[in-house]
């Protein structure tokens, strides 16, 4: 017997503007409706504090800038209401009995922007370039790991075998690093496909001036999927200004529309004026957290982890440095993860707990205060990435750094730019990181901590920066993965972060910081699945 999955949401896909939030005149997302008479026409100038991506194409790598500029071009099978899978380009899905065998209807009236038909070849053809090795991707190959093979079964009905039950990929589809691109555009080198990506979006890549900007137009033969009317914008500027002071002069100047990565100090003075507006739109997936290597060097040893854990002292900083912007977290999962568990009895911070960890672990303290065993210094390697750490987070870092010391932790902090972040990590030279991971739903937590995920995905890139090796946790995982039940999910999920909670391997800090700040003028802004701005129904009140 085949169930339909979709049965239940056709009312609510009815109107598909609930499929996202609007931006409305309050602070905020909201669902009332701007008082603002919608226009046509106008480019938005959106200014951008994250890295500059290496390749538009979101199957490549698979990075949160990436995401922030594909969602303007590039679409999915699925997309969220209220944290449940929709259709989007899929019409409907059914699933078999077993779990193992997903089944997409899709729409017929959808083109790609270079005129390439959307059907089941195109679906097809997505899966297998996330899935290549020479794609290099890696939070979509990730997401898509249980996929064993896709058939295109008619000109629009896709049928997809399974290696295993998984409850989450409804949930992934929605994401941009597995959307939908033209397969005739796939065919071309990857360094062209990389510059000019080519969707079914409201918008599409007209150009990419390399450290500075990339230029978008309107798609105008649109198949509204989000909402009632084709794109408003005449375009969209995408510039790079990494600077944040910068980055916030020239919106308050009115030079931007847009900007993200806003700071601290912005958004208490932006809150202050009418003129300027937050978007607090928190990701879903992991929180911020420090991760520490299990697999290497002085963290191999659980007491001296819970040791670090201990000798960390965060909470006056973050009020100190986020202004109240940011709330500390005890989990491993975002706030807006509704099987988030949450444990901060194991958080304390102790620097008593943390000397007598040490001493107990045989590390003595040295002449100049920082601990040593068998003639080494205690060391810690701690690489930051100053594209995706903000300046208050580096800062908070800082600290942490100095309250370490106070236990006898010699914790260098290591500033670097995005790719060598990356290549520190693919060589296994840390002991210490942060590394926020976007992905919706709790499945997150097995590609973060499943041991699985310490076997680098074909970019070379690991998921399990902890290292995380336990094999009750790996059950635990697959079967939550496997189980469509919510109950039963639920008690599996709190079950399992109990386990990396009290690991000693992981220290919650605060939600991924996600605020974007915009003039007054601009309305209509929506948010995706992965909390990225939408401009597909936006428009400018000049």
């Amino acid at each position: 017997m085949i169930l339909d999955s979709v049965q239940k949401t056709t009312a609510a896909v009815a109107g598909a503007t609930a499929l996202l939030l609007v931006l409305a005149g309050c602070t905020g997302g909201g669902s009332a409706t701007s008082s603002s008479t919608p226009v046509d026409g106008g480019t938005l100038t959106y200014a951008s504090g994250d890295a500059e991506p290496t390749c538009l194409d979101p199957h490549v790598g698979g990075n949160y800038p990436q995401a922030l500029l594909s969602s303007q071009y590039i679409e999915e099978l699925t997309a969220l209401d209220d944290g449940k899978p929709v259709p989007a380009l899929a019409k409907s899905w059914t699933t078999s009995d077993d779990g193992t065998t997903l089944t997409f209807t899709l729409r017929d009236d959808v083109t790609f922007t270079d005129g390439t038909p959307f059907d089941a070849a195109a679906v097809v053809a997505n899966i297998e370039h996330v899935q290549d090795p020479a794609t290099a991707s890696s939070t979509g190959y990730l997401a898509l790991q249980s996929i064993s093979k896709a058939t295109a079964t008619d000109d629009h009905t896709v049928t997809l075998t399974l290696s295993r039950p998984d409850s989450a990929l409804l949930e992934s589809f929605s994401q941009p690093w597995v959307g939908m691109e033209s397969p005739k555009a796939l065919e071309r080198s990857q360094a062209v496909n990389c510059e000019s990506p080519v969707g079914t979006g409201p918008f599409e890549v007209t150009g990419w001036e390399h450290g500075d900007r990339v230029t978008l137009r309107k798609n105008a033969d649109y198949t509204p999927l989000r909402g009632s009317t084709k794109p408003r914008l005449d375009g969209i500027t995408w510039r790079f200004l990494p600077d944040s002071t910068s980055r916030y002069a020239a919106l308050q100047a009115g030079q931007v529309d847009v900007i993200d990565n806003a700071q601290p100090d912005q958004l208490k003075a932006a809150s202050s004026t009418g003129s300027i507006r937050d978007l607090d739109a928190p990701r879903p997936g992991a929180s911020n957290r420090l991760e520490l290597n299990s697999g290497h060097g002085v963290f191999r040893d659980e007491a001296v982890r819970k040791a670090f854990i201990a000798g960390a002292e965060i909470d006056p900083g973050i009020r100190s440095l986020f202004l109240g912007t940011a709330k500390r977290s005890y989990s491993v999962l975002s706030s807006v993860e509704p099987f988030g568990y949450s444990d901060k009895s194991l958080f304390d911070y102790s620097p008593t707990t943390a000397k007598r960890l040490l001493d107990d672990a045989g590390w003595k303290v040295g002449s100049d205060g920082i601990r040593e065993k068998d003639g080494k210094q205690l060391t810690v390697t701690f690489p930051v990435s100053t594209n995706q750490s903000v300046p208050a987070e580096r800062s908070l870092f800082q600290q942490i750094q100095a309250s370490e010391k106070a236990v006898g932790f010699k914790v260098v902090l290591q500033e670097l730019d995005l790719s060598s972040w990356y290549a520190a990590l693919a060589a296994n030279e840390y002991d210490v990181v942060s590394a926020p991971y976007t992905k919706v739903g709790a499945d997150v937590l097995r590609i973060l901590y499943d041991s699985a995920s310490i076997t680098p995905a074909p970019s070379g890139y690991f998921a399990n920066l902890a290292q995380l090796d336990d094999p009750e946790l790996d059950a635990l995982l697959q079967r939550a993965a496997q189980t469509s039940d919510s109950s039963e999910r639920g008690d599996l999920y709190e079950r399992a972060q109990q386990i990396i909670l009290s690991s000693g391997t992981v220290l919650p800090l605060y939600d991924q910081q996600n605020h974007f700040l915009l003039r007054s003028s601009v309305h209509g802004v929506q948010t995706t699945a992965v909390s990225t701005p939408w401009f597909g129904a936006a428009w400018i009140d000049r």
